[in-house]
This record gives structure tokens, sequence and C-alpha cells, in this order.
């Protein structure tokens, strides 16, 4: 079957390769594989996804493989990802289960599984339930073994009282404008941010199956923008369709990202005593102007492989606080097993509104250098990374960068491409040095 699991989960055109077969299949070896690790107890899965058509008839398929396979399920409803995450160590559940394709357009779908306390599931594991997925069951459950179904009807109270409890101060005097990208989040959201104490004008919330991420949210931004200016707010918060991330535009309508964001928490969690070992995680994609900020306030950056899996296991392994992606993907692992963006919108407006300053202001710490991205299509992208050309030319751009700027090769997981990404001092030199290691990678 080759790797049925990707970086986030099992994702796919919905009904094409994402068919509800598979969902049953899925569903039911991750139940079976949890009773094969622990069977002094009847499992118990907890079942969310967002509100994109297609989710609908793969719930369906994936309480079936579940309560197929002697797992006892909690169907949530319409709920962002990081309430999933929550309620399964909340609920004490053995597994949950979300389907969503976060901000991927309509169309496609995803099953995403997180192990028991909500965390994500080990690779191990990952590997496991897709060798059982191939072999499929020996004996199914009869009679009184098959698992029951039944709704949460606290759920959102639970995730809601969690967030609230989570938030560092009051937002009393803050005007924000929320896009929730028609997704998980349409209803949550908004209620939250106004129980937190901000005045709150919301748009994108009305989700009807087929237009979530459709022209909103955290991958278009023109629309929050528009409405921020209109409006006059304080800012605006950009939710994708799952909502376990958010971006930010300031007062004036600038596009504040995740790197930023992570800034301004990580900032706040040292002044409060509460960012362990004055670290932060950010992935490799992260501008050099973050580390730089960083190092100036005394914040050290370690950095890890693209993908928030990474960015989880370092914070685990090291037991750091914060850390997370330039795309807004955070994490504040004294609160949540994953990225979470309506908390991080929390404590971005709280840190504004303890300080009495504008996010433009506290978002200036960092100065992004100049990037250029180049995509260089290539015959093999192993020779590319064994070229001891290419080797030689990435260490004398480097040199010539020193610490003013820096250089990232990425093979694409996908395709046979290499990424050519390239910081520095001034958007002209960052477009010299990549244009000359692109031609190296395109001759290797």
């Amino acid at each position: 079957m080759g790797s049925l699991f990707g970086t986030d989960g099992v994702r796919g055109l919905a009904n094409g390769e994402l068919t509800p077969e598979l969902a049953v299949a899925v569903a039911g070896a991750a139940a079976r594989v949890l009773v094969a690790h622990d069977a002094s107890h009847r499992p118990v899965a907890v079942v969310g996804r967002d509100p994109r058509a297609s989710g609908e008839m793969l719930e369906a398929a994936v309480v079936a493989g579940l309560t197929s396979a002697g797992a006892d399920v909690l169907l949530l409803g319409v709920v962002p990802t990081p309430a999933v995450a929550f309620l399964t160590a909340s609920y004490g559940a053995d597994v949950g289960v979300v389907l969503s394709a976060s901000h991927n357009p309509m169309p496609d779908n995803g099953i995403k599984l997180f192990a028991a306390g909500g965390v994500k599931l080990p690779d191990e594991l990952e590997a496991e339930i897709e060798s059982e997925v191939e072999s499929g069951p020996e004996t199914r459950p009869i009679g009184a073994a098959i698992g029951r179904l039944r709704g949460a009807d606290d759920a959102t109270e639970r995730y809601g009282a969690h967030l609230l409890n989570a938030q560092p101060t009051r937002l009393d005097g803050l005007h924000v404008v929320v896009d929730c990208a028609n997704g998980a989040a349409s209803v949550l959201a908004p209620e939250i941010y106004r129980g937190a104490g901000a005045r709150v004008t919301a748009m994108a919330c009305e989700p009807d199956g087929l237009n979530i991420n459709d022209g909103v949210g955290s991958t278009h931004l023109g629309p929050l923008t528009e409405a921020v200016r209109r409006t006059g707010a304080d800012l605006g918060i950009a939710h994708d369709g799952d909502a376990d991330r958010c971006l930010a535009v300031d007062a004036d309508g600038n596009v504040i990202d995740g790197d930023q964001l992570m800034a301004v928490c990580a900032l706040a969690l040292k002044d409060a005593g509460r960012l362990r070992e004055d670290t932060l995680v950010a992935t490799v994609m992260s501008n050099l102007g973050l580390h730089h900020a960083m190092r100036a306030k005394g914040i050290s950056v370690l950095t890890t492989a693209v993908g928030d899996r990474y960015v989880l296991e370092a914070l685990r392994e090291k037991n750091l606080s914060l850390g997370g992606e330039q795309s807004g993907h955070i994490v504040f692992a004294d609160a949540a097993t994953t990225g979470d963006g309506l908390l991080t919108a929390l404590h971005v407006m709280a840190r504004m509104a303890e300080t009495g300053t504008s996010l433009r202001e506290l978002a200036s710490v960092v100065r992004r250098l100049p990037q250029t991205l180049i995509n260089v299509r290539v015959g093999n992208r192993e020779s590319v990374a064994a070229s001891s050309d290419v080797a030689s030319a990435v260490a004398a751009a480097e040199a010539e960068l020193g610490d003013s700027g820096r250089v990232l090769l990425r093979p694409s997981g996908t395709e046979q491409l290499v990424r050519v990404i390239v910081e520095a001092g001034t958007q002209e030199h960052a477009d010299e040095v990549a244009e000359r290691l692109a031609a190296v990678v395109a001759a290797a």
C-alpha cells in the first residue's frame, strides 16, 4: 500500500483516494491495535470533524469501523482539531479521531489520530495500524462485544472552559475581527473571545459544508485585512478550517506571521517566568529574523525539521513550554498537546491587553530578513543531496552571508524537486545567492 500516514494523518480527495471503505479500515485497525496493546478494558474513542460535507459520510464510516472492532464511541460533532486532542485526554479515551483536511479546499478530507492523552501517534503505532489495515481482522466481535455510540453533550463546554482557564488575562477593551474560514471554530471562536472580554466582529462563520476555506481563513488574508481596516479593530485573527493554527493582522492591515506570533508569546512567557530553559522551539523554515530577535532578548531557539510532529517531539523530550511553525501552528505545552489557534489568539491578545501595546509594535521585535525561494526540478533528489559540488556551493554561500543570512536546501517529499531558500540582508543579495545555488543544484 505504501505509506498510508503522511505528516498529518491520512489525507486525500474525499470519495476519491479517501473512501468510506478506507475510513472503516483505518478506524477498525486503530481500535484493534489499541486492544492488542491493552486488553484490560473496552477501548473508548472520541470522534470529531470539521464542517465539510464529506465529513458526514466519513464520520459514519469511522464510527462503523471503531464499533465493529469493539470500541465505544463518543461523538463530538463539529469541533476544532485541538478540541479533539484535549477531549481525548479529558474523557480518558484511548484514541481520538479527527476528520478534517485543515486548510485544504473542500473536496479534500483527512483522518487524523490521537493516542491516549491527546498526543500524536508515534511512528511505530502508525506502522502497526497500517499493517493491520493491510491484513484486515481475523474475527469481529459479536453481540454485546460490538461497540456502542453516544453523544458527548458537554464537549464544547469542556473545551471552552479549558481555553478560558488557560488565558493569561482578560481582554476587555480590545476589538478583534475573527475570520473562522467557515470551518470548525465558526461558533466557538467568537464565543470564546467574547467570553474572554473582547469585542468581536465575526466573519466567515457560516459553514454550509461547501464553503470551508473558500477565499477566507489563514490562507486568504485579504478579506480579513479589509475588515480590520473598515471596522477600525485593534487586530484580526484568521483561523484555518480546523482551527489548529492562526495568523493575525494588525490594526494597519499588516500580516503578522507565525514567527512574529511566536516571538510575542515567547517574550510574554519569559516575562512571566514560564518559558522553560528560556528556549523556543521552531522549525528550519522560521526566518533568521526570529533567531536574531530571540537572541537579543536572551532566548535560545531550538531548531527542528519541518512539521509540527517534530516541534512536539522536541517540546516533550526537552521539557520545554513553547514551540511552533511559521505557518501559525503554535503549541503551548503546559496547556495543550497540539497546535491550538484559539489558545494562540488568546495569548497574543492577552499580551496586548497586559502591556497596552499594539500588535504592530509587539510584532516589530522580529525583523524578517528578505527571502528568496526557487523550486528546482531535478532528475534525482538523492543525487543532489550527495553532490560535492552542491555542498561546496552551499558552504561558500553560508560563508559569504555569515550571520546576516542563511541557506536552506529542502528536497520535496513528494516530487523530484529541490527548494532553494536564501535569506539575506537585502532582497537583491538573497536573489543573487539563490539563483547561483539553483544553477548548481540544476547541474547536479
